[in-house]
C-alpha cells in the first residue's frame, strides 16, 4: 500500500469519492474484511434459505467461510464451515439437507446445533464437548439473516429490529420460500457496488425497466426544470397518499434513516409505484397472484430496505427481492439476488417466472456493467477523487462517510 490507510482516512474529504487505493489496494481489502466484514452485522440470507429441519445453507464472506443451520427443533444455529479436527472444510454445497454434519476427511460428525457427536480414534479422556463447532452469531430480523464473525457483535442490533420488524413483518418472510436466485461477479470493489446502488442519478438512462415502475426521486434524485418539478410534486402527493392509506391499514410506511450514526445503519421507507402501482414488474402490476402474508391490497407500493454495509430490499405486496454484497478481492465482489414469493403459490399458476424477475435481471446486468466501468476508471493513473452532487448523491456520501467512520473508529480503538 503506497499511502497508510490512516492518512488515507483523515485525508477523506466529504461530499468527494474515496481515493483510488479504497477501491484497488489489496492491504485496504485486507482491512475492509477484518474491520468492515470481520465485526459487523453482515447481511447474509433469508430463512426460507433453510425452512425445514436439517436444511443448511453456506455463506463465504471473503476467507470466512460458514453454515448456517436449523435443527430437529427448528432453531437456527450458525458456525464455522471448519472442522475441528484438522481443519477441512465441512459442506461443499450453497444449500443441503441432512441429519448430521459428517467432516468428508475423517468423519467427525456434528449435530445440526454444533455439538461434536462422532469422533473415532481419540483417546478415552478426549472431551467432545470441547471440540463442537466454532459460533458464529446469529441474529434473524423479522426473517432476514445476519451473522456476526466478531467475538462481541455490535449492541444495537435489537434497537435495528425494533425499529424495522413493523415495516418488514406483514410480508412475512418466514411463511415465502426462493424462487430464484442468482449470483454475478461485478469487476469492481464492493464499495463501488454500494455506491451504485446508493443512488439512483443514473437510472433514468441506465435503467429502462426498473423506472417504468420506480421513482428516482425516491432515491434522492432531484429533477431540475419545470417538467421535472412537476413529476416531482406528483411524486410526492402519491408518496403522502401512500402513507396515509398505509397508516390506515396498520403498516409502517414513513422514512427513518439512520444510514451514517449507528454503527448498524439503514434506512428504510415505502415508496409509491408508477401506473398501476402494484409492483416492481415491466407491466408494474403484481407478478404472483398470491400475495404476501395476510396482504389483500395490491396497491401498497414497495418498501425499500437498506442496511450497512451490504444489502437492500424491495418488499412488494405479491413478491420480495433481496440483495447481497459480499467482497471477493480487492476489485471484484459477488452480488446475490433472490426473489421471494409465498410459499404456497405455484409457479406457472400463481406466477411466470421470467416476468418475476424481468426487473431486476435486467438492471442487476445493467449495474454490474456500471460498477465494471467505474473499476476501471479508478485503476487509472488520470483517476482523483470527485464531487458528489448534494441533491442527487447524499445518500451515496452517508454510505462513504459511515465506511470512512467505522474504519477509523476501529483503528483508533
Amino acid at each position: 500500500m503506497t499511502t497508510d490507510l490512516r492518512t488515507l482516512l483523515a485525508r477523506r474529504q466529504p461530499g468527494q469519492t474515496l481515493e483510488a487505493p479504497f477501491h484497488t489496494d489489496p492491504a485496504i481489502f485486507r482491512a475492509d474484511l477484518d474491520i468492515i466484514f470481520g465485526r459487523h452485522w453482515i447481511y447474509v440470507g433469508v430463512e426460507p434459505d433453510v425452512p425445514d429441519e436439517g436444511d443448511c445453507m453456506t455463506v463465504d464472506i471473503g476467507p470466512h467461510a460458514i453454515i448456517i443451520a436449523r435443527d430437529d427443533d427448528m432453531e437456527l444455529h450458525a458456525f464455522h464451515n471448519v472442522c475441528r479436527h484438522r481443519g477441512a472444510r465441512l459442506l461443499h454445497t450453497p444449500t443441503a439437507n441432512i441429519g448430521n454434519i459428517v467432516c468428508p476427511y475423517h468423519q467427525w460428525t456434528y449435530g445440526l446445533d454444533g455439538a461434536l457427536k462422532f469422533a473415532a480414534h481419540m483417546p478415552a479422556d478426549f472431551d467432545k464437548t470441547c471440540h463442537g463447532l466454532r459460533r458464529v452469531h446469529l441474529r434473524s430480523l423479522a426473517g432476514l439473516l445476519f451473522v456476526c464473525l466478531a467475538e462481541t457483535p455490535p449492541a444495537d442490533f435489537d434497537t435495528m429490529a425494533e425499529t424495522l420488524t413493523p415495516y418488514i413483518a406483514p410480508h412475512d418472510i418466514r411463511n415465502c420460500k426462493v424462487a430464484h436466485a442468482e449470483d454475478i461477479v461485478e469487476h469492481g470493489n464492493w464499495k463501488l457496488t454500494m455506491e451504485n446502488n446508493r443512488e439512483c442519478y443514473h437510472c433514468s438512462a441506465a435503467h429502462p425497466e426498473l423506472t417504468r415502475s420506480i421513482f428516482a426521486e425516491g432515491f434522492g434524485f432531484a429533477p431540475v426544470g419545470a417538467e421535472a418539478e412537476a413529476q416531482t410534486q406528483r411524486f410526492h402527493r402519491l408518496v403522502d397518499t401512500l402513507h396515509i392509506e398505509c397508516s390506515r391499514n396498520g403498516l409502517a410506511s414513513r422514512e427513518i434513516e439512520h444510514l451514517d450514526d449507528r454503527v448498524t445503519g439503514f434506512r428504510t421507507e415505502r415508496l409509491p409505484l408508477e401506473d398501476a402501482g402494484e409492483s416492481e414488474t415491466l407491466d408494474t402490476r403484481v407478478a404472483c397472484k398470491r400475495l404476501l402474508g395476510n396482504l389483500h391490497e395490491k396497491r401498497l407500493g414497495a418498501l425499500s430496505l437498506w442496511t450497512q454495509p451490504n444489502s437492500w430490499h424491495h418488499f412488494m405486496s405479491d413478491h420480495i427481492v433481496t440483495f447481497a454484497v459480499f467482497p471477493l478481492s480487492a476489485e471484484t465482489a459477488l452480488l446475490r439476488t433472490k426473489w421471494l414469493v409465498h410459499k404456497d403459490a405455484v409457479e406457472g399458476t400463481d406466477y411466470d417466472l421470467a416476468n418475476l424477475t424481468a426487473v431486476w435481471h435486467a438492471t442487476n446486468r445493467q449495474d454490474s456493467d456500471l460498477v465494471g466501468k467505474a473499476g476501471a476508471g479508478v485503476r487509472s493513473s488520470g483517476y482523483r477523487p470527485g464531487p458528489y452532487s448534494p441533491d442527487t448523491e447524499a445518500l451515496v456520501e452517508k454510505f462513504s462517510a459511515w465506511y470512512i467512520g467505522r474504519m477509523a473508529a476501529s483503528l483508533d480503538a
